[in-house]
């Protein structure tokens, strides 16, 4: 297979199809010069792909390669991001998530599984915006790199980030508890007072432990699970917007679709239109 590089050219965005003589190709989209090339040659550590999912990974080396089976029909979307983009949204909080990646690339990395999820609809639909970028679309550069940039803060959302050194090992378990306890059980949870039961703690130290450990309140964490959970069920459209608010926990679908936007930044039936 072709390696993927960054063309050094006059234009700062530039798309292109690869093996377009064979029955799939590859669309690559370029955001800026520099060269990126993705089984890692240098640890010769393999990372399988599972169809239906999401991989962000870390590199701070270009000698990586992808394999594909041959006999397999396979569809790819594939975005690199080089450290410099990173560079220019640092935060003064070291760490965020944009600053833990930038300082992991400037370090010599061969190749970190950072995040693994299944594929969302938000994703498939930022995704779509992308590859429909038309190279002769006036300001293209700047809608083409809003796009990618949305992408990333969607993904990079996902990610709970937690600085275990700042922590007691009394909060690290008290945290973990309260987060497992609701992973299962987001769409009908447990009340403070039993959840803080069942962590082996009071109220008043489950709701400061799990605010200082994740940066944000309980009822907005169970709120967070249910519309990641909503957004997978808007990729399977096996449920109209009404069906997906219930299974998620929520009574009005208005309300739903209203936290939803405030969330996400567009409505479910839009995701549902894919």
């Amino acid at each position: 297979m072709e390696s993927f590089f960054f063309n050094i050219t006059d234009a700062s965005y530039k798309r292109t199809n690869i093996l377009r003589n064979k029955k799939e190709h590859i669309r690559r989209v370029d955001i800026s010069n520099g060269s990126i090339s993705l089984e890692d040659n240098i640890t010769q550590k393999i990372y399988k792909i599972e169809s239906n999912s999401i991989n962000l990974f870390a590199s701070s080396r270009q000698n990586l390669s992808i394999q594909i089976n041959q006999n397999e029909k396979t569809e790819m979307f594939i975005l690199f991001i080089a450290d410099f983009i990173l560079k220019r949204y640092l935060s003064l909080n070291k760490n965020e998530i944009i600053n833990i990646l930038y300082e992991k690339i400037q370090k010599e990395l061969s190749l970190e599984l950072i995040d693994k999820r299944p594929t969302d609809a938000l994703s498939l639909y930022i995704i779509d915006k992308i590859l429909a970028s038309k190279s002769d679309e006036y300001m293209n550069s700047i809608k083409c790199e809003h796009n990618v940039l949305e992408f990333l803060i969607h993904r990079l959302s996902l990610i709970d980030m937690i600085d275990n050194q700042e922590l007691s090992s009394d909060e690290i378990c008290i945290s973990k508890s309260a987060k497992d306890i609701l992973l299962r059980s987001f769409t009908n949870p447990p009340s403070i007072e039993v959840l803080a039961h069942l962590c082996g703690t009071n109220e008043t130290k489950l709701k400061s432990t799990f605010k200082k450990v994740h940066k944000t309140t309980i009822y907005t964490y169970i709120q967070k699970l249910r519309l990641e959970k909503a957004n997978l069920l808007l990729k399977e459209q096996f449920l109209n917007v009404g069906q997906i608010a219930k299974e998620v926990g929520y009574k009005h679908q208005g309300h739903f679709s209203k936290l939803f936007f405030e969330h996400f930044g567009v409505y479910p039936k839009d995701l549902l239109k894919k």
